[in-house]
């Protein structure tokens, strides 16, 4: 991984909220996340510049794992991350979240912890994570932390270095649609999508893959109450996700 401020966050959310007496952090790229034609070959993996994020943050344990003592040859259980894992990001990327659900059960069996810190910037993949530990009975807690973002409202993600200079500032717009939509969540589900998409078509450049209001456990068609504004789009060849919490 690339750590970001985002991942700057997660750890000190870990170090000062439960007052842990020992801040562990995993780094690996998961392969079985990646579908074909995806990024796997060039994801960032600094991981020297990571190693010295968790040492100025004060990190005691750091668990950097091969491919191969994750996946031995022979292993081949999965973890099936049910129906919600082909909606949304599990529609546009299939098997993505097997690969993640996976990946993070064998992670919290190896590293054990008794809290585990996830952004909400992948809200769909924090829900899942937090359903899995639920379902399977996993003794550890999963707390989300709300997304970190640039100045101009961009959540800050690894993949954000793919941006070009041009496609950069225009990528605040997945922002900026999201904040129209909260704005008018008074007047209802059909107001909130209605503002969002009308400024997410001021930037032609956007491809988008999906708007979508869901509930906070991601269910559709939710009426009042709390809510989450999704969106997914691509600027050039760079995919990107956003998402915020709403009050209907």
């Amino acid at each position: 991984m690339r750590c970001t401020r985002g991942h700057r966050e997660l750890i000190r959310h870990a170090r000062l909220a439960t007052g842990a007496s020992v801040t562990a952090v995993s780094i690996f790229v998961n392969p079985l996340q990646f579908g074909p034609g995806e990024d796997l070959e060039r994801y960032p993996r600094p991981l020297e510049a990571d190693l010295d994020v968790c040492r100025s943050e004060g990190v005691e344990l750091v668990f950097t794992p091969g491919v191969d003592d994750l996946y031995p040859a022979g292993a081949d259980t999965t973890v099936a991350p049910g129906a919600l894992g082909s909606e949304l990001e599990g529609a546009a990327r299939p098997g993505h979240f097997a690969g993640v659900l996976t990946v993070v059960a064998k992670l919290f069996g190896v590293v054990a912890p008794d809290v585990a810190y996830f952004g909400e910037k992948d809200y769909q993949q924090l829900v899942l994570v937090q359903r899995m530990a639920r379902d399977l009975h996993l003794p550890v807690a999963v707390v989300g932390v709300p997304t970190v973002r640039e100045d101009d409202g961009l959540a800050l993600s690894s993949r954000n270095v793919y941006l070009s200079d041009a496609d950069r500032p225009r990528a605040a717009v997945l922002q900026r649609a999201l904040r129209a939509g909260a704005s008018v969540s008074a007047h209802g589900p059909d107001a909130v999508l209605d503002a969002a998409r009308a400024v997410l078509a001021l930037e032609p450049a956007l491809e988008l893959d999906y708007l979508e209001l869901r509930d906070p456990d991601l269910r559709p068609d939710p009426q009042a109450g709390r809510a989450r504004l999704l969106v997914a789009a691509r600027l050039g060849g760079t995919r990107l996700i956003d998402n915020i919490p709403i009050q209907l």
